[in-house]
């Protein structure tokens, strides 16, 4: 996985009016209390994934924790809102728009 994914992952959140307040020096400062927002900034996150990829965890880790410091936190939500599921140290996409 890129940083260049990580970095537009957070472009898109920056210019997002809904989420930009939660982005301060391209990286989520912290997640949204309404779970509207905390679904359109998770939905965003999830482009950092492909579809039908698996993940290692350690790698998991790296990429979000270039995009938030809480990087466990973040994985915990992806998966608790049905974008990532995991299992046997892998995760994968399962939920999220799919962009071309």
């Amino acid at each position: 996985m890129a940083a260049s994914t990580t970095a537009a992952v957070l472009d898109a959140l920056a210019r997002d009016t809904q989420l930009r307040g939660f982005v301060r020096d391209g990286r989520i400062e912290g997640m949204p209390a309404k779970r509207s927002r905390r679904l359109l900034l998770l939905n965003e996150v999830a482009q950092a994934f492909e579809p039908g990829v698996r993940y290692p965890e350690p790698e998991v880790n790296r990429v979000l924790g270039g995009m938030f410091s809480d990087y466990a936190a973040l994985r915990r939500c992806l998966v608790d809102e049905d974008l990532m599921e995991r299992a046997d140290g892998e995760y994968w996409r399962i939920g999220g728009p799919v962009r071309p």
